[in-house]
């Protein structure tokens, strides 16, 4: 692709270069869990600073609420229907054209990602021209012993002489919490830090960066350094909400990873308060980068903030990711920009594809190709996004059994489920009733409501007619889609595993 910033640029068009664009994004992060989203617990004093900066999106969705789909969203800018990924499954190639890296790499930007990926091959560079991955346990699968090299695991073994590892502290499961053991100069979430500021430190000044700083946690395990978990290890927190309409997974926990369950209070409000620690250290990891950037001479720099999906955390009987419902589907978005009006809240419901044309919009770059997705660069600029609602959806988990196989709608004030399988529904007035806890949808009151989510669906789902999941006149149940569709997979690199651990 030609770089039209640059000639621009050389034929003394403009005469400032294109902004830096910094991209943190968490993994597992839900939308209510910083400050300034209102959590009552949890301190995210850089995040809450940032957002004073530009604009904080109160109603951002996963349209895929798992971590390679909504990933997959965010790098090509296409909704979960195209880029095939609809569900959750490791280990099937990426082969995409135009991913965002690629195209900022080839439009004169030096492109760097320190964190997470979840690309496979895992040593794929996706685009950036540059990569210092974290692979959490992914070294340890069968499939990959070979192939990965964890560019944090060898960095910790240099530096603790091979005395320190990172899950020493042997915790496996959705809900478990403990310390780390690793110091804390050395978590992971302080190196991502550490990593990104050393690439801000060496990098090529003649010409604008893309840093995609890519924090795994507070994605399970729940392990903060130990001065956070002692900062959150006795604050009280308020219950997790429990709608009358998850009777139904109010059942015994069957493993360390079920999806559903009745949890020991105690136990879970551990989890919890981990899950809040990590959040406050990876704030207080941010603000280290925001302060380098702030103190140091780098130029106008464009800073997002936001997470590929959230976590039940227990919520109505739910753990992990997947579901439709706001724990799991929420996203923080934060955008800042050097030109950003003044600070403010945008209620605009946006999804992950999104980001795709606003990065390129904030660096000035033409969109290659169609995409799914709508540049919010006019909202930060005082503008409004004309959009009625945004639709999301899951494949059933392979090895889950239940009515998994979820679409939604929502344009943030209420939000329509219909299961694929059943053909069950859910509604939720969101506005008054952000927790999720009443289900209106068997409400008479609520009947003229629901119809009228439900056509929108049924046209949403008629575009995709090779689904059959609508005949463009009414909702058609009994069909679980895949988790992958058919064109991703090749005789040649089979799927080998399907982990929620990843």
């Amino acid at each position: 692709m030609d770089n039209p910033a640059a000639s621009l640029l050389q034929c003394g068009i403009v005469s400032s270069r294109p902004p830096n664009i910094l991209l943190i994004l968490c993994d597992q992060l839900r939308r209510d869990c910083l400050g300034v989203t209102g959590h009552p617990v949890v301190e995210t004093p850089h995040l809450d600073r940032l957002a004073q900066k530009g604009v904080v999106f109160t109603r951002a969705y996963a349209s895929c609420p798992n971590c390679i789909a909504a990933r997959s969203s965010l790098w090509t800018g296409l909704c979960p229907s195209r880029h095939g990924r609809i569900g959750y499954r490791d280990g099937v190639p990426w082969t995409y054209d135009h991913m965002l890296p690629q195209v900022l790499t080839d439009a004169g930007y030096q492109t760097h990602c320190v964190g997470k990926t979840h690309f496979f091959p895992q040593r794929r560079h996706g685009g950036f021209q540059s990569i210092e991955l974290y692979a959490g346990r992914f070294p340890d699968y069968p499939y990959l012993r070979e192939s990965c090299v964890n560019d944090y695991t060898e960095w910790l073994k240099e530096k603790s002489g091979d005395t320190c590892r990172e899950f020493d502290h042997g915790l496996n499961g959705a809900w478990a919490a403990a310390p780390s053991t690793v110091p804390d100069e050395w978590h992971v979430n302080t190196w991502t830090a550490t990593r990104g500021i050393e690439f801000l430190r060496r990098r090529d000044d003649t010409r604008p960066f893309f840093l995609n700083l890519s924090f795994h946690r507070p994605h399970t395990p729940f392990d903060p350094p130990q001065r956070f978990w002692d900062l959150y290890a006795d604050q009280p927190l308020p219950p997790p909400p429990v709608g009358a309409w998850s009777a139904v997974h109010d059942r015994e926990i069957t493993g360390p990873w079920a999806w559903e369950g009745r949890l020991d209070p105690e136990i879970l409000d551990r989890a919890r308060r981990a899950y809040l620690a990590q959040i406050a250290h990876i704030d207080e990891q941010i603000g280290r980068v925001l302060h380098f950037l702030e103190t140091t001479n780098h130029g106008p720099t464009a800073v997002v903030f936001a997470a590929d999906h959230g976590d039940m955390l227990g919520d109505h009987h739910l753990f992990q990711k997947s579901f439709p419902y706001e724990g799991s589907a929420g996203i923080p978005l934060i955008l800042a920009a050097p030109d950003s009006q003044e600070p403010r809240k945008s209620d605009a419901a946006v999804v992950s594809e999104d980001l795709y044309p606003t990065l390129l919009g904030l660096a000035g770059v033409p969109v290659p190709r169609r995409a799914d997705g709508t540049s919010l660069v006019p909202i930060l600029r005082g503008g409004t996004l004309e959009r009625p609602f945004v639709h999301g959806e899951h494949a059933p988990w392979p090895g889950w059994q239940g009515d998994l196989g979820t679409q939604f709608l929502t344009d943030g004030r209420e939000k329509y489920i219909w299961f694929t399988e059943s053909g069950r529904e859910q509604f939720f007035d969101l506005t008054r009733d952000p927790e999720e806890r009443n289900d209106l949808a068997e409400d008479p009151q609520a009947r003229d409501r629901v119809a009228l989510w439900r056509k929108r669906m049924v046209a949403v789902l008629a575009e995709r007619p090779g689904d059959r999941l609508s005949d463009g006149k009414k909702l058609l149940p009994g069909v679980r889609l895949p988790d992958v569709r058919p064109s991703l997979l090749t005789a040649s690199n089979p799927s080998r595993r399907k982990d929620p651990q990843a």
